[in-house]
């Protein structure tokens, strides 16, 4: 499999956003407690925080597919790039406006990126997509795994300033928009957009579009309900800040590992259902452990936890390529996978944060989140046949 210098200039940038698109939500989590300090937030409150970004996805993706036949997917995701560092930056300002502002920027951006992806590989990489949706959600597992065990040690190399280390996150952002500069006309022919396309109907009625809508959004509902407060539950049964943002770190690692190795296999296979069901089931185990044995196995249930919610995105993201039948099928069918999946995401760590006040305790969030992987199981083993979405309206 040989590919051109465009090509893999062209792979090197879009791996360099995708890098970027977690950074910015993940970076809060470890220093949750200490934001929530700073502006006498309760637990719902310091949820909305980082479901803000969620509500951004649900609520914009829809719009991806329209802005890249106007604009081209290149100008598109560099105006993501720079609205990114914008609100990285305005978030990292001494004022609750500016944090609530700042992460509805980021929102924006990271919204109309997350759907373009997809699209992409279905385009330009069509006779790659299990390498390629491997390596970009690995990208975004590497993104996050990086975060979440390098925020801390930044707020403590940086004099215990908050603000200046998720600040810092504006960094990686300014270096993948110069690898993307090169790409910026990237969707445009002899420098015109796309002609305009019919729009893709059937979604709304077809039943894998449906199930792969919702095994995506319970997924992700696990994933930042995980990455929001995982640390705060290891602080609470005494583990220290570092190890608990560690211990984050570890999840994303796995997740790194799952997102490259489940869809590089899936790929290959007649269908996905194996490849979901252990991923699932990695997450339940994990879960599970958490729930019953906090104590002792801290580092296996991250891992497990990890694996399974790294695998479930890759296989989903994988999904919305194999099931759509070109690139603006692929488009139309990852906004509204993402959209409403995300919509879906957005109760997770308001959710988590409202069980804890309400109980006192970690038990019942965790119990409820355990419960959710039986939806995710069922919408997923459906969406995982071999059958073009639009063959089962």
């Amino acid at each position: 499999m040989r590919f051109s210098a465009k090509a893999i200039w062209l792979a090197v940038g879009l791996l360099a956003i995708s890098f970027n698109l977690r950074p910015a939500i993940v970076a809060v989590s470890p220093l949750l407690g200490t934001i929530q300090s700073s502006f006498g937030l309760s637990g719902a409150g310091v949820g909305l925080l980082t479901t803000l970004p969620l509500l951004c996805f649900g609520l914009l993706a829809p719009l991806a597919p329209r802005l890249v036949q106007r604009f081209g997917t290149g100008g598109v995701l560099l105006s993501c790039l720079l609205t990114l560092f914008t609100g990285v930056l305005v978030r990292s300002l001494p004022s609750l406006a500016a944090v609530f502002g700042g992460t509805l920027l980021i929102g924006v951006s990271v919204a109309i990126a997350n759907v373009l992806m997809p699209g992409i590989v279905k385009e330009d990489f069509p006779n790659a997509i299990g390498i390629m949706s491997g390596l970009y959600t690995m990208m975004l597992s590497a993104g996050a795994a990086v975060a979440a065990g390098a925020t801390v040690p930044l707020y403590r190399v940086l004099g215990g300033n908050w603000h200046l280390a998720i600040g810092f996150w504006a960094a990686p952002v300014a270096v993948a928009i110069v690898l993307w500069l090169p790409s910026r006309a990237h969707g445009r022919r002899g420098g015109a957009v796309f002609v305009r396309r019919p729009p893709v109907r059937g979604l709304w009625r077809s039943r894998v579009a449906w199930s792969l809508t919702i095994f995506m959004g319970v997924q992700s509902l696990e994933f930042y309900a995980t990455v929001t407060w995982l640390p705060t539950i290891f602080h609470d049964r005494g583990t220290p800040n570092v190890t608990a943002g560690f211990l984050l770190a570890l999840v994303n690692v796995a997740g790194i590992l799952g997102a490259v190795i489940t869809p590089s296999i899936a790929h290959r296979m007649a269908n996905q259902r194996l490849g979901v069901a252990v991923a699932v089931g990695s997450i339940a185990l994990g879960t599970a452990g958490l729930l019953f044995d906090p104590h002792h196995l801290d580092v296996l249930w991250s891992v497990l936890l990890g694996w399974g919610q790294g695998s479930s995105m890759g296989l989903a993201l994988m999904m919305m390529v194999l099931r759509a039948g070109n690139r603006d099928e692929a488009m139309a069918l990852s906004g509204m996978a993402q959209g409403l999946g995300y919509l879906i995401a957005s109760l997770g760590p308001v959710m988590v944060g409202g069980l804890f006040d309400l109980s006192k305790g970690w038990t019942v969030p965790l119990a409820v989140l355990l419960a959710l992987l039986g939806v995710e199981i069922f919408a997923g083993d459906y969406a995982a046949h071999d059958r073009p979405v639009r063959s089962a309206t």
